[in-house]
């Protein structure tokens, strides 16, 4: 995922500053040397000043302003706890921190000089993977994985890999592989819209409706055709948290014996759907 952000012209900037001269406005008593570190953040004449916005400021400032100025500034932020809406983790034991801590200067994707680091990331890949019920008993089974940034990566890549086998799939019978699609539901994740068009792959929705808020797997499979690349189901929907019917889409292509593959989008009932429901079939005991 990308946030944009604009870059401002002198003249934005200058019809944006409401106050002007407040660089030159004295707010404590006369006298003061400037350069003078207070005790108090918001009594320094540090506090008289704005946090730079659009360029890097000409005095330094104490690390101990720095950091409870900012701070202060993102308790404008929604508080994380409280947003019920919030896909991301909120409370993680000291240890966990610590150690995200502890690696922040390494650089991860170097792995011959960080060697270990990888090595727990591939005993973390086969954790999962027997979590998720891959077929490892079977001496034929090639299966892969990779950590990501977080869910919108994983789809990212998901996507693209559909894409690149379905196009050497084409390829290699000597058809046309210019016009791939997608299958989702029309309440997937916002990403999954974003990866769509990033590498350029027709979207095809299964619209809920009324009393019906995950993908219909007969409609879905319905829309199925030579150049679609796959079938997107939910484990977990944005807005309800409802677990689609795998299986359902799963067994109706087997049936119809059309060989397409399923993302199962498991950011929300990934780490769940095993332990609290572990007889629901949504992973890799599919074909």
């Amino acid at each position: 995922m990308v946030h944009l952000g604009r870059v401002f012209t002198d003249k934005d900037i200058a019809d944006n500053n409401i106050l002007p001269d407040i660089d030159e406005q004295a707010l404590g008593p006369g006298g003061i040397d400037e350069n003078e570190f207070t005790t108090s953040v918001y009594g320094s004449v540090h506090a008289a000043r704005d946090l730079p916005k659009h360029q890097m400021p000409d005095d330094e400032m104490p690390r101990e302003i720095a950091y409870r100025m900012i701070k202060d500034d993102l308790t404008l932020d929604g508080t994380p706890t409280l947003n019920l809406a919030s896909f991301v983790t909120t409370y993680m034991e000291p240890e966990a921190e610590k150690l995200m801590v502890d690696a922040f200067n390494k650089n991860f994707i170097d792995y011959e000089e960080y060697p270990v680091s990888a090595d727990i990331q591939n005993r973390c890949v086969n954790m999962i993977a027997r979590l998720f019920n891959i077929p490892a008993h079977e001496e034929n089974t090639n299966a892969m994985g990779t950590s990501t940034i977080g869910s919108s990566e994983a789809i990212m890549l998901a996507t693209l890999a559909m894409k690149k086998r379905w196009q050497n799939k084409r390829k290699a019978a000597g058809k046309d592989a210019s016009k791939p699609n997608i299958i989702m539901n029309s309440a997937v994740q916002v990403c999954w819209e974003k990866a769509a068009r990033y590498f350029d792959v027709e979207e095809k929705y299964v619209y809920c409706e009324e009393g019906r808020y995950v993908i219909d797997p007969k409609r879905a499979v319905d829309l199925v055709d030579e150049n679609t690349i796959g079938i997107c189901s939910i484990l977990g929907t944005t807005y309800t948290g409802q677990y689609e019917d795998t299986k359902a889409i799963n067994d109706l292509l087997i049936q119809r014996n059309i060989d397409c593959p399923i993302h199962v989008d498991a950011a929300s009932g990934g780490f769940v759907a095993p332990f609290v429901n572990p007889n629901l079939v949504w992973d890799f005991r599919l074909e």
